[in-house]
């Protein structure tokens, strides 16, 4: 009774593990399409009209050379994950060179 009992529970661990992995995985997905969408956005200068999020605390670290907190910040504003972060603030520090 008790190996069934561990099973299950085993089986259950593996079962939220997987999930939680495609979960996360949607989400970054998620995160890069919404990237492309604010990028086309702003190819094309459309007003967004706010639907934008205000990226100015990230531009303000970029300026004074704090990349690390301007990654922590972009993560906080948009809910992209560390290598989408670090991939759009390598962009924004290219593009303002």
């Amino acid at each position: 009774m008790e190996i069934g009992i561990f099973i299950m529970l085993f089986g259950l661990f593996f079962v939220a593990s997987a999930i939680e992995s495609k979960i996360k995985r949607a989400e970054r997905r998620t995160a890069r399409v919404e990237r492309k969408l604010d990028l086309i956005i702003e190819h094309l200068g459309v007003d967004a009209g706010g639907l934008m999020p205000n990226l100015a605390p990230v531009h303000i670290f970029l300026a004074q050379g704090e990349r690390m907190k301007a990654i922590k910040e972009y993560r906080k504003i948009t809910g992209v994950g560390l290598k989408e972060a670090v991939d759009e603030i390598q962009r924004l520090t290219d593009t303002h060179r």
